[in-house]
């Protein structure tokens, strides 16, 4: 792989932070679709498949619950056609998120995930998302 793709390739992932950090559900829309493949699978925390359906769950799941998430990029590592993300996520539990009412509690959690591209887009994603940490920072699971 040239590095010019691989630039290309941990740019678009940085991208999709950058969108997801913005706050504007339009641009997170938009990004959404100009960056994943139609038919994109992802695999973590919950099986999606599709564009529209990674929109619901950003939207739904995560904005709903945490409307000031923000993600922050700690490694890009490239190979072929994947990148390696690991992340730290930080938000405030403000809204309903898998069946639990809002918290007012703060978060803060990691997660690593392999992105995998195809013809220039996210084509598939695998990852860990620490939700233990997550549910213990809730209330949900106690220490």
């Amino acid at each position: 792989m040239s590095a010019a793709s691989e630039t290309s390739n941990k740019a678009t992932v940085g991208r999709l932070a950058d969108a997801m950090n913005s706050g504007d559900a339009e641009l997170v829309s938009k990004t959404i679709e100009e960056i994943f493949d139609p038919g994109v699978k992802q695999h973590v925390p919950f099986e999606v498949t599709g564009t529209q359906a990674l929109k619901e769950m950003v939207f739904d799941r995560l904005y709903q619950a945490f409307p000031d998430l923000h993600v922050e990029l700690e490694e890009l590592i490239e190979e072929d056609d994947k990148v390696v993300v690991k992340d730290t996520v930080t938000g405030t539990h403000l809204g309903e998120y898998n069946g639990l009412p809002a918290t007012g509690k703060s978060v803060s959690y990691s997660e690593i995930f392999i992105v995998r591209f195809a013809g220039g887009r996210i084509a598939e994603v695998w990852g860990v998302v620490d939700i233990f940490s997550q549910m213990k920072q809730l209330g949900v699971i106690q220490a």
